[in-house]
């Protein structure tokens, strides 16, 4: 199936401490973002950018879509190679340069997969998967740094 697809967020910034944007240090960076029919996700800027750590930032939501991306696209790539995935996890890292004029962008962002299949003879094509989940994933195809994989590839009562 072919076609267009159309995603749509509600973003509403909720720092107004009262004076609005009187000053750089007068407001908060709260956001809230929403979907229809799901719940809402509270955000901020990262904390060095004055956010509040405790809420998502941007840049983990980057990072985030990067990784279940390729989750979501190696588990499809899996099933068609024939390989019974049973536990997938990743730890992503990524790494942002600020450019010294108030920008800055994205330099890679690395997924550490860590994937345990069914079984021993199952693991090369495990492996390859990874290849091909990179081909397949929307958000990697749409960022303009590398992301790499360093997948570690475990097989269920052998290697756990």
């Amino acid at each position: 199936m072919l076609g267009e697809h159309e995603y749509t967020v509600r973003a509403e910034w909720t720092g107004n401490r009262g004076v609005g944007t009187a000053g750089y240090r007068d407001y908060a960076r709260d956001v809230t973002l929403q979907i229809e029919g799901k719940p809402e996700l509270l955000a901020s800027s990262d904390k060095p950018f004055r956010g509040d750590a405790s809420r998502w930032n941007p840049e983990d939501l980057l990072v985030a879509a990067l990784s279940e991306c390729h989750l979501l696209s190696y588990l499809h790539a899996a099933v068609q190679a024939g390989v019974v995935v049973v536990a997938y996890r990743d730890t992503a890292t990524g790494v942002m340069v600020e450019d010294g004029r108030g920008g800055g962008s994205f330099r890679e962002v690395t997924l550490h997969p860590v994937v345990t299949v069914a079984d021993e003879s199952m693991r090369s094509a495990a492996e390859a998967a990874h290849h091909q989940a990179n081909q397949w994933c929307f958000i990697a195809n749409s960022v303009n740094f590398p992301v790499h994989h360093r997948p570690t590839t475990l097989v269920a009562g052998l290697d756990t």
